[in-house]
């Protein structure tokens, strides 16, 4: 087995963290303290560098690289900018792959090239008022009239909502109850019956925008079904990768995290020395590389297997679930570790803080999580209506 990055995907790491350093930091803390969207300029560079698309196939305008080179691209700019990471967590591991790896060959066409040009980004639409982690209480309809579905309902906590150009939305095609009877639309900014609900003012995420999405008898073509009912399990195939991206936000901000905890422990001084010289703050910081550490290897070991395709149900969300309580920790030893400081805007730790709680309540809670790994592990189904 081995651990090692190939000199192609070291360079790869090299060049996206002197991107991050010279031209995401400086303007990070005002992206964040204005909730900036990421400005055009920066997207356009990234596009240059290759940053956008990285997994999606060639023939479509993306780089044909594996997905473990865009988490490598992910983790680098979490680190210092989530917002700056968000462009390359949705062209890489969000819904465009699931358009990639099950809609029909005119999706492909339509979607996956703008998005790997910059020009389109897709986000997805799951959660409801009443439906979160019960994904498949989702209400929201989609009946086919002649050659276009009507759609009616509303999504909630949309990441990219209300900015993003398309969206894949969880739809219930029928009457079945449940997963049997759930399918997935693709269905485009400014279509007639589809509005946006005011963007929200997250705890963290500022500078990652999101809204409810609203449909009223929305038309939608019927050739932009991307999956069909009673595929449900696709669509949740295509999430564990998004799951994987997850992780590698944490990741991405641990890692950022553990940075400046080692930078100040050298910078701070009390008693006559260097608070790196006492050993409460040598085991914080101990602690917090070490689950660093075990979170990264939990979320190349999902991504490697997936190679350029999804990885299993168990590694994904072993990665995720880990990595989410992980982040929780670190931050907030980097904050302990920074005191008065940490709590202060004037650092980036506090941020760093109400960024990293999010990502264990997005994309499936920490307990959820739990549950789909010992179902796993038992090779049973646990029906949380009974």
């Amino acid at each position: 087995m081995d651990f090692k990055l190939t000199e192609e995907q070291k360079m790869l790491k090299q060049v996206v963290h002197d991107f991050a350093e010279k031209e995401v930091r400086p303007q990070a803390a005002e992206w964040e303290a204005k909730a900036e969207f990421l400005p055009e300029d920066c997207l356009k560079k990234m596009v240059e560098l290759g940053l956008v698309g990285m997994p999606l196939p060639e023939r479509y305008g993306g780089q044909g690289q594996t997905a473990l080179d865009a988490i490598l691209a992910i983790e680098e700019l979490a680190r210092v900018s989530p917002p700056a990471a968000h462009p390359v967590f949705e062209s890489s591991v969000g819904p465009v792959r699931v358009i990639e790896q099950f809609g029909t060959e005119e999706l492909k066409q339509k979607y996956i090239p703008p998005v790997c040009r910059g020009e389109m980004s897709i986000a997805v639409g799951m959660t409801e008022p009443e439906a979160g982690s019960a994904l498949t209480d989702l209400a929201t309809k989609a009946v086919l009239e002649g050659d276009y579905y009507v759609v009616n309902g509303q999504k909630r906590f949309v990441t990219g909502g209300g900015v993003a150009e398309a969206y894949v939305v969880y739809v219930r095609l029928g009457e079945e109850r449940g997963a049997r009877g759930v399918g997935g639309l693709v269905i485009e900014k400014g279509t007639p019956g589809f509005s946006f609900g005011k963007q929200e003012q997250f705890m963290g995420f500022r500078g990652i925008p999101g809204c409810d999405l609203i449909f009223d008898d929305c038309r939608v073509p019927k050739e932009n079904l991307v999956v069909k009912q009673g595929e449900f399990r696709k669509l949740m195939t295509a999430f564990n990768l998004e799951r994987c991206g997850n992780a590698t936000m944490c990741l991405g901000i641990a890692q950022g995290a553990l940075e400046e905890a080692i930078r100040y422990s050298q910078e701070r001084k009390q008693f006559g020395k260097e608070i790196c010289e006492f050993q409460a703050v040598q085991l914080m910081l101990a602690d917090m590389a070490m689950k660093v550490e075990a979170a990264r290897l939990l979320i190349y070991r999902a991504v490697f297997n997936a190679g350029v395709g999804l990885p299993s149900i168990l590694e994904s969300n072993l990665a995720k679930c880990f990595a989410n309580e992980m982040v929780r920790e670190v931050a907030g030893l980097a904050l302990q570790l920074h005191g008065g400081y940490g709590y202060s805007k004037e650092y980036p730790i506090e941020r760093m803080f109400r960024d990293g709680w999010g990502w264990g309540i997005a994309g499936g809670t920490i307990q959820m999580q739990k549950i789909t790994i010992a179902s796993q592990l038992l090779n049973r189904r646990f029906d949380q209506r009974r």
